[in-house]
Formats: C-alpha cells, structure tokens, sequence
C-alpha cells in the first residue's frame, strides 16, 4: 500500500472516529442512539490511526473510564446502570406518550428500550 492510500486510509478513519464519537456524545442524552456502540467504533478508528486522539478518547474525564472498563470487560458500576435505564425510559416514555403519534413508532421506541435495557443489564456489574 503506497503512502497516498496510507493517508487517506488514516484520514477517514480519523474522521469516522470523530463522527462516531460526536453520535455517541449525542446518545448520551438521547436515548434511541446507542452511546456504547459509537464510542466503542470510534476507539477502535482511532486505535488504528491517531494513537494521540486515542488517547484522547481513553483519557476522556466524562466517558474515558466508560470505554476502558468496557474494553476491558470490568463492567459498570450498578449505580450507573440503573441511571442508565431510569433515563432510557423516562426519555422514551415521554416521547412515546407525548412526542409521537404513529403506532408503529412507538412500538419501535419501546423495542429499542426494550433491547438497550437488556444489553445494559447483561454487561458485567462492576465493584
């Protein structure tokens, strides 16, 4: 592979990592995106090209120790797990009781809950 498609390579993968973090900056307070998902894809661009906005990312004071711990299968601390999912559902069930009125939408945004609500309980508890 020659220097031009290093770079360009290096360059996208910059920005889907930034991309992929702003998204997961937005999930944080809006539940129907999936934080963990786009911050976890975002590590791994960077991890590949920028090791300076890895550890960036990493040393994050906000959602640093989130994508470490979860990285390194340590958890989350119940604390946070229960916030998690009292704010996943408060914010959906408002959108859901005043913010949408077509059915099959609102049976989506309970499913999502449904299976952010899972996945949340199935990660590791950490002490």
């Amino acid at each position: 592979m020659g220097n031009m498609s290093k770079t360009v390579k290096r360059g996208l993968l910059i920005i889907a990592g930034t991309l992929s973090t702003g998204l997961g900056i937005i999930g944080i307070f809006v539940p129907i995106l999936p934080t963990t998902p786009f911050l976890l894809l975002a590590a791994a661009c960077y991890m590949k090209s920028s090791e300076r906005f890895y550890r960036w990312l990493l040393g994050n004071r906000l959602f640093g120790s989130y994508i470490g711990n979860y990285i390194e299968g340590r958890g989350m601390p119940l604390r946070v797990k229960i916030l998690t999912i009292l704010l996943l559902w408060v914010s959906i069930g408002a959108t859901v009781a005043y913010g949408v009125q077509h059915i099959a939408v609102r049976i989506v945004l309970i499913a999502v809950a449904i299976g952010v609500t899972v996945h949340v309980s199935l990660i590791r508890t950490k002490h």
